[in-house]
């Protein structure tokens, strides 16, 4: 049985969109039409390639983070029941009102009524579940405990969402101030300062250098603004293809790591996102060299995930991983030092989730820091504009008033 997305049309010519299961496309068709409506297209839900090979739990294609976190939270609490795991997937399914998300849900059910396990049918969706979510429930279902795995990869998700929305929260202030003062200034240069300088020139008093280059930066924009729109489009290109090679990415992401705050930064949340994952994964039974390797391709700087490459192999050879790891230097002390303890007492995957949350909280401190100290600065750097713009359009003034008297 498979899982079809549908368009029709009913009986008064209104086009509708659903989903619906059935063994073939012409079955699907045969339903809708006993139903009074007509097909206009049917076609079967069906997986994708991987867009990158590895990477942390994503989302993309209609489905929102927000619709996985509940979904899997959901699971956990319905297979917790001892509900069979295709009838949960039936009821969250439904539940859902993302029809995207519900096609693919039940197209994972069809797979598991076929025999298949949970973790095959959601291997057909690796650009929306990603390895450390596929790995971690088919140890969950081989460890007879996939309620308690669902869980903590619901709480895992909803701590990433937590994080992402503060950065994004930090971010909102300097980037109103930012754009509201560029929004002004280009109001005064572009409009006000030629309308000033007219008054000047029936004077032919001669202006100030400050004044002379706003004019000289007015008639640029005026006059020449389509170059600076290709420029910047032109910069934002080459960005973008030049993100799509390993080498720049790897230089940029080295250049990160020694600038003093973006390396803070950067570490923290590249070392909470290690210790999280592979918490979850030693935790649901994943062994610890597949879930070292596993949680490393979650690791976005790609200097930090080549330590952890570097040190899955020292671990394959026989060492400790908090050892491996405190070779290259780039992972929190704190949490080599707890990863050490775990390995010591036997509990390294309740060590590894105490060493997340510590670094999430560092993390956030930061944040909160940062934010402190950009709000002030974002206020004085566009205030210093302005003024400047002000002060350009102000000393002529200042001069003729002498000139008059």
């Amino acid at each position: 049985m498979g899982t079809f997305e549908f368009t029709a049309l009913d009986d008064r010519g209104r086009t509708g969109k659903g989903v619906e299961e059935g063994e073939s496309a012409r079955e699907v068709r045969d339903r809708l039409r006993e139903r009074g409506l007509t097909p206009l297209r049917v076609e079967e839900v069906r997986g994708g390639r991987p867009r990158t090979a590895g990477g942390p739990l994503r989302f993309g294609r209609g489905v929102a983070g927000s619709d996985v976190t509940l979904a899997t939270r959901q699971m956990a609490t319905l297979l917790r029941a001892a509900l069979p795991v295709e009838e949960v997937l039936r009821i969250v399914a439904w539940q859902t009102g993302n029809r995207r998300w519900r096609a693919i849900l039940l197209a994972v059910r069809a797979r598991v009524m076929e025999g298949r396990s949970l973790a095959e049918g959601l291997a057909e969706y690796p650009w929306l579940f990603a390895d450390i979510y596929r790995e971690t429930v088919a140890a969950g279902e081989s460890s007879g405990r996939l309620d308690r795995v669902l869980e903590r990869l619901a709480e895992h998700l909803e701590r990433g969402g937590r994080l992402k929305r503060k950065i994004g929260v930090a971010l909102i202030y300097p980037g109103v101030v930012v754009g509201f003062s560029l929004l002004i200034a280009g109001i005064l240069v572009a409009y006000v300062v030629p309308e000033i300088t007219k008054v000047f020139d029936d004077f032919g008093q001669a202006l100030p250098p400050l004044t002379q280059g706003l004019i000289a930066v007015s008639a640029f924009l005026r006059g020449q603004w389509h170059w600076l729109a290709l420029g910047l489009a032109g910069a934002w290109l080459t960005w973008r293809l030049l993100a799509r090679r390993e080498g720049f990415v790897r230089g940029w992401h080295g250049v990160l790591l020694r600038l003093p705050l973006s390396a803070m930064l950067v570490r923290g949340l590249n070392t909470a996102r290690l210790a999280r994952t592979l918490g979850i994964l030693t935790a649901s039974g994943v062994p610890l060299l597949e879930g070292l390797r596993i949680a490393g391709r979650g690791v976005s700087n790609l200097a930090m995930r080549e330590a952890v490459v570097r040190a899955a192999d020292r671990v394959r050879e026989g060492g400790g991983v908090h050892r491996a790891l405190a070779e290259s230097g780039l992972f929190s002390p704190m949490v080599i030092q707890l990863i050490a303890s775990g390995e010591a007492s036997g509990n390294l995957a309740g060590l590894l989730e105490h060493a997340a949350e510590a670094q999430e909280q560092e993390v956030e401190t930061l944040l909160g820091v940062l934010t402190g100290l950009l709000e002030p600065l974002m206020v004085l750097l566009m205030g210093g504009l302005v003024l400047t713009i002000v002060l350009a359009i102000l000393l002529p003034i200042f001069n003729l008033n002498q000139l008059i008297q």
